[in-house]
C-alpha cells in the first residue's frame, strides 16, 4: 500500500491527545500535523515538546537523544545545536492561539493558507471547550441566579471550528465533545440540533457565500448518518456516543464524536471495532508504589506509616463490620512491615524498573519506552491525616465489596465524616470514589486537578489519590509523553484530553477511508 501523508489542523488541542493518535497511525506516515492551536500556555508547552519528539522521529532519529536527556533529567533544555532546526519546526507547529480573537484567527488563517493545499485532502480535528455543556458545569450555572445560557459565549465556540470548515472546506473533520452536549439547551432549544444542522451546511450557518459544499455527519459506532436537510429530531443522538471502555481504553469515558465528510467526497466511513475490556490494574499495576506526601507537619516515611496505621486501626476498632475491621487491621500492619511502602520519597524523577503489567498488550506495546530511565509526572499529592484514613478505609471497603462506599450512609463511622454542612443531603454519595482494581476507571476529568477524593488508588497500602502519570495511563498517553506546568496544570491537561489510543483507532478508520478512495 502506497504511503500517504494527509495534513491535520488541530483546534482547541489541549495537550494533544487527538493529534497524538492521528500522528501514531501507520507509524507516523498516514497523517501529519501542520498546526495545533491551544490558548493555554502550559498545555501549549506540552504540545510543543511532543511536536518536537515527533519531528525528531521523522527527521532526525539520532537527535532523539536530546529529548531523552531532557526527560531523564540530564539536560535543562530538550534541544541542542544539533536539533535546533527541529525545535524551530515544533514551535511553528504547536501554537498558542486564542480562537475567536481577531489576532488568533488571523494567525491561524495565515498558517492554513501558507501550509495547506485546500484543494487536496486534509483533515480538521478538535473539540471546542465543553464547560458550558458538561453536566457539572451546568449544575454550577444553576446556582448562579445571574447566569443566562444565551449569554454564555462558550455555547457557541463551536462556531470558531465551523468558521474554519466554511472558509477552507476540509475533506473530513472530527469534532469531539462531552455527552452533555446532547441535552444542553439555550432558550429551550437543544444546542446539539443546531450544531448538527450548522455542520452540514457551513455557508448557510454563517450566512456567507462560499463554495457551497455541504457535509454528511457520520457516527463511528453505528451506521447513522445525518445530512443537510435532515430533521435533527428524527435521529437518535446517542448513536454518536463512543463508549471508550468498549475500545480497549481502561476508562468509562463517554464522548460525542462527529465525523463530517464533504458531500463530494465518495465512500462509506467504517466503524470502530469493539475490543477487550481493560482494567485499572492492567495499566497502572507496574508503576512504582508510592506513599502520599503529608500536607501538614514533618513529611517522613516513618511518620506517614504511623499516621496511616493509627488511622486504620482506629477505624477498625469502631466499625461493626468484622470483615472490614480485619482487613483494615491487616492493611495497617502490612504498611508498617512493608519496607517498600513509604520508602520512596517521591522525588521528581523516580528510577524506572522494567516489570510488565499483568496482561495488557496496550501497556507493553503502547506505553513503555525502553529509553526512559525515569517515570515522568509520577509524583503524589500531599494529604491531610484525616483524608489518609478516608482513603485507606474506602480502598479496603472497595476491595471487599467491589464498589466504593456510598456517602454518609457508609461513611458513618466517627472520624470519617467530612466537615461539610450538607454531607448528609445525599448529594455527595460519590465524594470518596475508589478506582476499582478489576474494572475500567470512571471518567478522568479536569476536576482531578482540584482534589483527589474521586480518584482514590485501589491499593490501601499506598493510601492516596492517583498521580498524573496514573491518570495519563488511564487516558492512554504513552509514558514518554511529558506533561509541562505544575502538577495542578498537568492534571487539568490530562483530564481535558481525548485518549490518544482512541484517537489512534479513529485515525485508522479514516486512513482506510482515504485509502479506499485512492484505490
Amino acid at each position: 500500500m502506497k504511503e500517504i501523508s494527509i495534513p491535520i489542523v488541530d483546534l482547541f488541542a489541549g495537550p494533544g491527545g487527538l493529534g497524538e493518535g492521528f500522528s501514531a497511525c501507520e507509524d507516523n506516515r498516514a497523517f501529519r500535523i501542520v498546526v495545533s492551536a491551544e490558548k493555554d500556555s502550559e498545555a501549549r508547552k506540552t504540545l510543543l515538546l511532543r511536536a518536537f519528539y515527533r519531528i525528531l522521529k521523522r527527521e532526525n532519529v539520532e537527535g532523539l537523544q536530546d529529548y531523552y536527556n531532557f526527560c531523564n533529567g540530564n539536560s535543562e533544555k530538550p534541544y541542542t545545536k544539533g536539533t535546533l532546526e527541529q525545535w524551530g519546526k515544533a514551535n511553528a507547529e504547536a501554537r498558542q492561539i486564542t480562537l475567536g480573537s481577531d489576532e488568533g484567527n488571523a494567525e491561524l488563517d495565515q498558517i492554513i493558507e501558507e501550509k495547506i493545499d485546500t484543494a487536496a485532502p486534509w483533515v480538521l480535528i478538535g473539540g471546542p471547550p465543553c464547560q458550558a455543556y458538561s453536566l457539572v458545569g451546568r449544575a454550577r450555572n444553576k446556582g448562579n441566579v445571574e447566569y443566562k445560557a444565551e449569554n454564555d459565549n462558550r455555547h457557541f465556540l463551536y462556531k470558531e471550528y465551523l468558521r474554519i470548515i466554511q472558509q477552507y472546506y476540509p475533506y473530513v473533520f472530527v469534532m469531539e465533545n462531552v455527552k452533555g452536549i446532547l441535552s444542553s439547551r439555550v432558550n429551550g432549544k437543544r444546542v446539539f440540533d443546531d450544531i448538527l444542522v450548522d455542520l452540514t451546511d457551513p455557508d448557510a450557518a454563517l450566512n456567507r457565500v462560499g463554495k457551497g459544499f455541504k457535509y454528511r455527519i457520520c457516527s463511528l459506532v453505528s451506521e447513522q448518518v445525518f445530512k443537510a436537510g435532515d430533521d435533527p429530531t428524527s435521529i437518535d443522538p446517542n448513536k454518536f456516543i463512543i463508549r471508550s471502555e468498549n475500545h480497549s481504553i481502561p476508562q468509562a469515558r463517554h464522548r460525542v464524536i462527529l465525523v463530517g465528510i464533504r458531500e463530494d467526497v465518495p465512500g462509506t466511513l467504517g466503524t470502530l471495532l469493539s475490543d477487550e475490556k481493560i482494567s485499572v490494574e492492567d495499566v497502572i499495576s507496574d508503576l512504582p508504589q508510592l506513599r502520599s506526601k503529608l500536607s501538614k507537619g514533618e513529611d517522613s516515611a516513618e511518620r506517614w506509616k504511623n499516621i496511616v496505621k493509627n488511622q486504620l486501626c482506629s477505624l477498625a476498632r469502631i466499625t461493626t463490620d468484622k470483615k472490614l475491621s480485619n482487613e483494615l487491621t491487616n492493611a495497617a500492619y502490612e504498611i508498617i512491615h512493608d519496607a517498600s511502602i513509604g520508602a520512596l520519597r517521591v522525588p521528581r524523577y523516580i528510577s524506572q524498573h522494567k516489570s510488565i503489567a499483568k496482561k495488557s498488550n496496550l501497556v507493553n506495546e503502547w506505553f513503555h519506552d525502553a529509553r526512559l530511565n525515569v517515570w515522568l509526572n509520577h509524583e503524589t499529592r500531599g494529604h491531610m491525616d484525616s483524608d489518609l484514613g478516608r482513603y485507606g478505609y474506602a480502598a479496603v471497603f472497595a476491595k471487599i465489596n467491589n464498589r466504593s462506599p456510598k456517602g454518609h450512609k457508609e461513611f458513618d463511622i466517627q472520624g470519617l465524616k467530612p466537615e461539610h454542612k450538607n454531607w448528609e443531603s445525599g448529594k455527595f454519595s460519590d465524594r470518596f470514589r475508589v478506582q476499582l482494581k478489576e474494572h475500567p476507571s470512571t471518567t478522568i476529568t479536569s476536576h482531578i486537578s482540584k482534589d483527589g477524593h474521586y480518584f482514590i488508588h485501589y491499593d490501601a497500602k499506598q493510601c492516596r489519590s492517583l498521580t498524573v502519570r496514573e491518570a495519563a495511563r488511564l487516558q492512554t498517553f504513552p509514558d514518554n509523553y511529558f506533561f509541562q506546568g505544575n502538577r495542578t496544570q498537568q492534571f487539568h491537561q490530562v483530564g481535558n484530553a481525548v485518549p490518544p489510543y482512541l484517537a489512534y483507532q479513529i485515525a485508522k478508520v479514516l486512513f482506510n477511508f482515504f485509502d479506499n478512495i485512492k484505490k
